[in-house]
């Protein structure tokens, strides 16, 4: 039978007048259960997990959903007995959608099965970066509770995450109130709310502050706590007292202006003097000093060279008188009497 005969004998049905057989429909099948949902047929999900929306995002997302509208439609069930649509996936789209003015949204409808709702919402939420710790520590409880109370190993293979970053989120919890609050505000980062960690709470919340309204770099965050960890506060001080403590070792440690520079010169200058005097405190006051600072071992080469600087600033102050200010000699005097502890306990000379 040829070609043009089978053509001839072939039978269509109905559904076929209606089928795309034009070259870009290959491969490509019709989802049945997308739809286009008025916004007011919508709920979030009152159990959903997410928390908190960072403002700044959200209005960044509305102002592009005015521009060019919802590019990705949202996930929603159909709850029968309340007649309503519940948001499965996309509450911010959900929610920037309703700022800009949209009547409408794109959805997905999926039945979801109640008892994988929960663990398909937590799973997305631990592993999104944009989601603050906090909030992903709480799902991440969450999810451990609703898979039948696992090891935590097994709740970090389940998502998808290192058994080490699981930790880093759920260490999140056993910061203050406050802090929490801050991190899930976006006024403290997950990283440098590490360095409050094991912190005792008068400590913790005078770190806090001050993380919160003079931010610094993790590393240098998690050094100022090592040293405020270890610098005794006596029972009973007060929080002002704690603060002014952790005042002066972050000048100690960070030293990035001329005013903080000199505190550091000073208090590492005197210190030296003060433990030539042998006082077991007063060594042990040198030896913090030292770790707080993060002195290097003595190199004789770089000892020379940072000579060498310090002598040509000295001949300019022999040369004109007017350039030495009270400041500079005080720390010339500083810097004489801890020269001075030096050479007292200088070792003897070898003998001839």
């Amino acid at each position: 039978m040829s070609e043009t005969e089978t053509r001839r004998k072939r039978r269509y049905s109905v559904d076929d007048l209606f089928r795309d057989t034009r070259q870009r429909a290959a491969g490509v099948e019709e989802l049945v259960d997308a739809k286009t949902i008025d916004l007011d047929r919508i709920d979030p999900d009152p159990e959903q997990p997410r928390r908190t929306f960072d403002p700044d995002r959200l209005e960044e997302l509305t102002s592009s959903i005015r521009q060019q509208g919802v590019l990705q439609p949202i996930v929603v069930r159909y709850d029968e007995a309340s007649d309503r649509y519940i948001i499965v996936q996309g509450e911010r789209r959900w929610r920037a959608a309703r700022a800009a003015g949209l009547s409408s949204v794109p959805a997905l409808v999926r039945d979801v099965p109640e008892e994988l709702r929960l663990i398909h919402q937590l799973t997305e939420n631990v592993v999104r970066d944009d989601l603050n710790a906090v909030d992903r520590a709480a799902a991440l409880r969450q999810l451990k509770t609703r898979l039948g109370d696992p090891p935590w190993e097994d709740v970090a293979a389940a998502v998808g995450i290192k058994r080490s970053r699981l930790f880093q989120l759920l260490g999140t919890s056993k910061l203050s109130p406050q802090a929490q609050a801050d991190i899930q505000q976006g006024r403290l980062s997950e990283k440098q709310s590490r360095a409050l960690q094991g912190l005792p709470d008068i400590k913790q919340e005078a770190l806090r502050d001050m993380l919160v309204n003079d931010p610094l770099p993790e590393q240098a965050a998690m050094r100022l706590a090592r040293a405020f960890r270890e610098h005794p506060i006596p029972p009973g001080e007060s929080e002002s007292h704690a603060r002014e403590t952790l005042s002066d070792l972050r000048k100690l440690l960070v030293a990035g202006d001329v005013t903080q520079v000199r505190f550091q010169t000073s208090t590492l200058l005197s210190t030296m003097r003060d433990a030539a005097s042998g006082a077991n405190s007063d060594r042990k006051r040198l030896d913090r000093l030292i770790r707080i600072v993060g002195a290097p071992q003595f190199d004789e080469d770089r000892f020379s060279r940072e000579l060498g600087n310090i002598a040509r600033s000295l001949t300019r102050l022999a040369q004109d008188k007017s350039v030495r200010t009270p400041a500079a000699l005080e720390q010339l005097r500083l810097l004489r009497d801890a020269i001075g502890t030096l050479l007292d306990d200088e070792p003897p000379a070898p003998a001839p």
